[in-house]
């Protein structure tokens, strides 16, 4: 069975878990601690050299980290990705577009609900945030013309700019403002297998401090 390598208010590994129940696809957890350390502990490193989940670990015992990279992998020959190398592409583009412009979102919303805004430089803070809001309105603006993000498809794209986009209010953006992204976001929690769950960052005393 596989493993994923977990920490439950992560956004990241979310996006696998997401993935994994519209697949219907058994497996097994194995929690990391990464605010107290666990995510530099050799062993893991061996699993994600970055220390950072998520992570997976198949059967014959082959490991696979960051998202969007297991995202891809879990996806091949699915619904989730196209098989048409053009149609594949856009969906890689806007998985490289969620790394690039997203995680401005994903940033601010960490630092915000861990009380660690006040210890960033306020320079920092409002690059992150204009970097969100810049992202929201180029989601809006594509999100206008087609249900989904890659076409009339949903795919691994959709699932890897929901994972933060749908939480942007926690990072003080105003999400209500863009109707057509919330349109989506309704679309994407209609599909079969959707998991419903979030685990916010109070669940676990130590967020509060910095990555080791």
């Amino acid at each position: 069975m596989l493993t994923l390598f977990d920490y439950l208010p992560s956004q990241n590994a979310y996006k696998v878990r997401l993935l994994l129940s519209h697949l219907g696809l058994p497996y097994r957890t194995e929690l990391v601690s990464i605010f107290e350390g666990a995510g530099h502990a050799p062993e893991y490193l061996a699993i994600n050299p970055a220390g950072a989940v998520p992570a997976i670990r198949l059967d014959d015992g082959r490991v696979l980290a960051e998202s969007n990279a297991i995202l891809s992998f879990l996806a091949h020959g699915t619904r989730y990705l196209p098989a048409d190398a053009f149609a594949a592409a856009k969906v890689q583009q806007w998985m490289s577009f969620e790394q690039d412009y997203v995680m401005n979102i994903a940033g601010l919303r960490h630092w915000t609900m861990t009380g660690k805004l006040a210890r960033r430089p306020a320079a920092l803070v409002e690059m992150r945030r204009a970097g969100g809001l810049r992202a929201l309105q180029i989601l809006e603006r594509e999100l206008s013309g087609h249900p989904f993000i890659a076409g009339d498809a949903y795919t691994i794209a959709d699932i890897a700019l929901f994972a933060y986009t749908h939480r942007a209010d926690e990072a003080g953006l105003p999400l209500r403002d863009f109707a057509h992204i919330g349109a989506w976001i309704e679309r994407v929690r209609a599909q079969p297998g959707f998991l419903d769950e979030h685990h916010p960052y109070a669940i676990d005393p130590h967020s509060s401090g910095e990555l080791p």
